[in-house]
């Protein structure tokens, strides 16, 4: 990769691994701007900075990261839910740090009864362990080389988001799949990626049927839905859940509860106490289901660097690459007894 300008104690040098470096790995500094006034600047810690080129307009740049966001959340469904519900745990300069160390903590002795208080109960201390979430890169590549820029310029026509919706979506992919699938065979600093359905201690459920056989009705889903949950609550999760279902058992949901019924199996599944909405997600493989108790100590999204965009030249500046990226990794969570409010069913 050619040397290009970065900002240093007031100097403008250095590879961008060195621009990186320099600027305390604040990916604002790999995002040079042409701002309104003709001159060049980057965003680092906050604060405008001049630099000594740039290839995108500041509304060139608006124009890409609007593209990336909207086809990130086109594909973003379980990562997105974790988002709204505030699950998410924030890693400032995420690029910085390569795991996250967390605390374990075994449980203590019961609490004793008596009428005076003055027996000495048994006595103990919290046992704490260290515990590592690895925090990897997700990221796709597209570039741009000048004439295609130059050509947008000279005819006004927008630059063509194509390349930076597909890279968008694959990194949404990737993250949902993680998610749902898990990652386990993904090691990193002592410590494992797991997703809903290979954490160990999630809770397992066998369905009466899959939902999309003809020998499942909707009081036999109602039914499968309610172990699930009785699953939970006796590892000691009461909700507020979320119910995930793969693509293939999206249409049995909207079939009739039961012969003339005037519900839905969906209508009548979301009467069930503490279920506060059924998500059909495509990267759920088939045939498996989910019940996830949306609380922190049952799950979060510990996110280092929100979805982004970075860019780098080469080729003598002909050609621009860009970098789609996010740290962006769910951790999956169980109590000092390896109770979890996870339940899967397949």
């Amino acid at each position: 990769m050619e040397r290009i300008d970065t900002i240093y104690q007031g100097q403008a040098h250095g590879t961008t691994a060195q621009r990186l470096l320099a600027n305390n790995m604040d990916a604002g500094v790999l995002r040079p701007f042409i701002a309104s006034d003709g001159n060049f600047y980057v965003n680092v810690g906050g604060q405008a900075r001049p630099v000594a080129n740039a290839t995108l307009r500041d509304d060139e740049w608006k124009h890409f990261d609007q593209a990336v966001l909207m086809a990130a959340r086109q594909r973003l469904r379980g990562i997105a839910d974790l988002q709204n519900a505030g699950l998410t745990y924030t890693i400032p300069n995420g690029m910085g740090s390569t795991v996250l160390a967390y605390e374990t903590l075994k449980d203590i002795q019961p609490a004793e009864l008596n009428m005076d208080g003055i027996a000495r109960a048994a006595g103990d201390r919290p046992d704490y362990g260290i515990s590592y979430l690895p925090l990897p890169i997700c990221h796709a590549d597209y570039q741009i080389n000048a004439r295609v820029l130059a050509a947008s310029r000279t005819t006004g026509a927008p630059l063509d988001t194509t390349m930076a919706e597909l890279a968008a979506r694959q990194v949404a992919e990737k993250l949902e799949t993680i998610y749902f699938q898990g990652a386990s065979s993904y090691t990193f600093g002592g410590g494992t990626i797991y997703g809903l359905a290979d954490f160990t201690n999630r809770n397992t459920y066998s369905l009466t049927a899959n939902w999309d056989d003809s020998a499942a009705t909707g009081e036999t889903i109602l039914a499968d839905v309610l172990g699930m949950k009785q699953a939970s609550i006796d590892d000691y999760h009461y909700g507020p859940w979320v119910l995930y279902v793969p693509t293939n058992f999206e249409t049995a949901l909207d079939d009739e509860f039961k012969s003339n019924s005037d519900k839905s199996a969906r209508t009548r599944l979301l009467e069930i106490d503490g279920l506060t909405d059924i998500r059909v997600a495509d990267k759920v493989t088939a045939d498996n289901v989910f019940l996830v108790s949306m609380t922190s100590d049952v799950v979060r999204l510990v996110t280092g660097m929100a979805l982004t965009t970075v860019e780098w030249q080469n080729e003598g500046g002909m050609v621009t690459h860009y970098k789609v990226m996010a740290i962006m990794v769910p951790q999956i969570r169980s109590d000092a007894n390896n109770r979890c409010g996870i339940v899967h069913a397949s």
